[in-house]
């Protein structure tokens, strides 16, 4: 130990040696001391710094998840050139069950060093943190040096988990008590109120994980590096390389038994699960491998005749087969094992009228495709907006019907009774369909543009177009988050085009190469560009000359 740490240890123990056993002191200065010669001073582990190794490992744990991998290899060169780097703190954030907690396992696994969870879900005393002052009953030390002590070395791979869901109380502030801990300048020299001697955790590799960034504390998110979890459009691969062979071996049954072909794993997806992580799917193939246990236990198999209607296929899912025969899941099988699907597949469905847009949301389950509608009937000018909107969103259908009224005569748009104010005469009614979702945010803005630009000038959208950004009284279009999710929203919902501002081009450098191939990107910076996109052949009156502003066109 620390020249420090051992001068106070031997205090102790001259006092402990002056002390009667009967004084309740004694044994806790016996227990300070035991706690003192088991905590790992100088004792670490060797790291593993085999960087093709380890990029295998982290490969063979998680599918995708390349910059969370990218950062993890980083840190292993740089040990390897220099040996007294401190350990970086991680912050992984994403929604439940995306694999925040593995990854941190599988981090501790490519490092070749000891890991110790501590889950902070609900804690709202620093003292855990901390520790307690040895002058009350029952103290202890917090869960940081409990954990040292536990795993026995001075460089674990500690895991944060839900650093998020930290609560104040009269006890004090944990989030704040991890100020400390979790600064590189400061925790090599960590007070614990127990301890009271300064212990080094510069060693340590901190891992945090969240759900979300708005509810951690600014400085405490300072002193983390952020990284994403993964998306929806990965289910498909973790499913067969992780849950599929995970679920088969829990079961007891194997390859040669069980077959789930891609196509139903994309069923079971899209329409019996609704997450961004993967916990419900991983539980529906559960259902899938008991089903098929029962079975294999009866000495049946389940088997889709050739030639038969999916209504005919449901009725005989249990019919004999050949033992040597593999039990192949389709979709009358899942129909039979889940029973009917829980959601419907979000499509693009062709639009028949005036004042009709598709728009792109972002959820905490990934992206949605989202439909705007507008009417007008006789009326005062007034504007209606239903649809359970946020102040923000409501702000921005203003803001499009400001535009509008103000750009009406450039773009030949007319009330009902032919004349320049769109407004005059006529009340506006603005829906968004899922009414019992609450909907929030400026991204929406284009789309309710283009919506009312349809419904005033008579002219459809196109139907295989979608669009997201936020407006300006100007006209501008300015940039929005989540472009990663709402695209691939749009893919899925087998849309061809995606008009997006300017400014989010950069963030299409994290969409899969297929998406890109598949998809047509107009990039626009002002409203003048988005109506001319928007519109087959063009608007009247928008500046630009060719039918449409420039697609980045299978990127």
């Amino acid at each position: 130990m620390t020249e420090a740490a051992l001068k106070v240890c031997l205090k102790e123990l001259r006092r402990l040696k002056k002390m009667p056993q009967s004084m309740p002191e004694y044994a806790l200065t016996r227990n300070y001391l035991d706690l003192m010669v088991e905590l790992p001073w100088s004792k670490s582990s060797k790291d593993c710094l085999d960087i093709g190794a380890a990029r295998t490992l982290l490969d063979n744990d998680h599918y995708a998840m390349d910059k969370l991998k990218r950062r993890v290899l980083e840190y292993l060169a740089v040990r390897q050139l220099k040996t007294s780097l401190k350990g970086p703190i991680l912050c992984f954030v994403g929604p439940p069950g995306v694999g925040k907690t593995s990854v941190g396992r599988s981090i501790a696994r490519t490092l070749g060093r000891e890991f110790h969870r501590i889950a902070l879900g609900g804690i709202c005393d620093q003292s855990d943190i901390r520790g307690h002052r040895r002058t009350y009953v029952g103290s202890m030390p917090g869960r940081i040096i409990n954990g040292l002590k536990t795993v026995g070395v001075n460089n674990p791979v500690f895991l944060l988990d839900e650093v998020d869901k930290l609560a104040k109380s009269l006890q004090g502030d944990p989030a704040a008590a991890l100020l400390e801990v979790l600064d590189p300048e400061q925790n090599h020299s960590f007070t614990d109120h127990y301890l009271n001697v300064a212990f080094d955790l510069s060693q340590v590799l901190f891992i945090a994980t969240a759900n979300t960034t708005a509810t951690i504390p600014p400085a405490l998110l300072d002193r983390m590096e952020v990284l994403q979890g993964n998306t929806q459009e990965e289910k498909m691969e973790i499913a067969h390389r992780h849950l599929i062979p995970k679920q088969l071996e829990e079961h007891g049954l194997t390859p040669q038994q069980l077959h789930i072909p891609q196509s139903t794993t994309q069923e079971i997806i899209t329409r019996y699960t609704r997450e961004a992580g993967v916990r419900s799917l991983e539980r529906k193939i559960g259902n899938v491998c008991r089903a098929v246990a029962v079975k294999v236990a009866e000495g049946q198999n389940i088997t889709n005749p050739e030639g038969l209607t999916p209504e005919c296929q449901g009725q005989q899912v249990a019919k004999e087969a050949p033992p040597e025969m593999p039990i192949v899941i389709d979709y009358a099988a899942v129909r039979d094992i889940l029973g009917p699907p829980a959601f419907d597949m979000e499509v693009s469905e062709r639009l028949t009228l005036p004042g009709v847009a598709v728009g792109l949301a972002w959820t905490p389950l990934g992206g949605e495709i989202l439909f705007v509608e507008a009417s007008r009937t006789e009326g005062e000018g007034q504007l209606t907006l239903t649809g359970q909107l946020g102040d923000v969103m409501k702000e921005s259908a203003h803001l499009a019907i400001s535009w509008l009224r103000a750009n009406a005569k450039t773009y030949q748009l007319t009330n009902m009774a032919g004349g320049p104010d769109p407004l005059e005469g006529s009340d506006i009614h603005l829906h968004f369909p899922a009414g019992a979702v609450t909907k929030d945010g400026p991204s929406a803005g284009v789309t309710i543009v283009t919506c009312l630009a349809s419904l005033f000038s008579g002219r459809l959208v196109r139907s295989d177009v979608a669009m997201s950004g936020e407006i300006t009284l100007r006209g501008l279009v300015l940039p929005v988050g989540g472009i990663k999710d709402k695209v691939l929203a749009a893919h899925r919902a087998g849309l061809k085009c995606v008009i997006l501002p300017k400014r989010n081009e950069k963030d299409l450098e994290d969409l899969p190469a297929n998406v890109r191939t598949d998809l047509d990107f107009i990039m626009v910076s002002n409203l003048d560009q988005v109506l001319n996109g928007a519109f087959e052949g063009g608007f009247p009156g928008t500046a630009s000359a060719c039918p449409h502003p420039p697609i980045l066109s299978k990127l």
